[in-house]
């Protein structure tokens, strides 16, 4: 019973704020798209920032190496 209830809830919050199955697909795609733009942000940020730490360190082990 419990289980109907929460399914209910759910399918009432989701439909609420978009009337039609378009309007959830419209809005599942843009979710889609902010998280894809949002990730390779993200993979960047961690590529640029891990590059650095290892030029620095290669750098560091190069200076006291000579």
């Amino acid at each position: 019973m419990k289980n109907i209830i929460l399914f209910s809830l759910v399918l009432t919050f989701i439909f609420s704020g978009c009337a039609t199955w378009k309007g959830v697909k419209k809005d599942s795609s843009e979710a889609w798209e902010t998280t894809k733009d949002t990730s390779k942000k993200a993979w960047k940020a961690t590529k640029d920032v891990t590059n650095d730490a290892y030029e620095s360190t290669k750098e560091a082990i190069h200076e006291a190496t000579e």
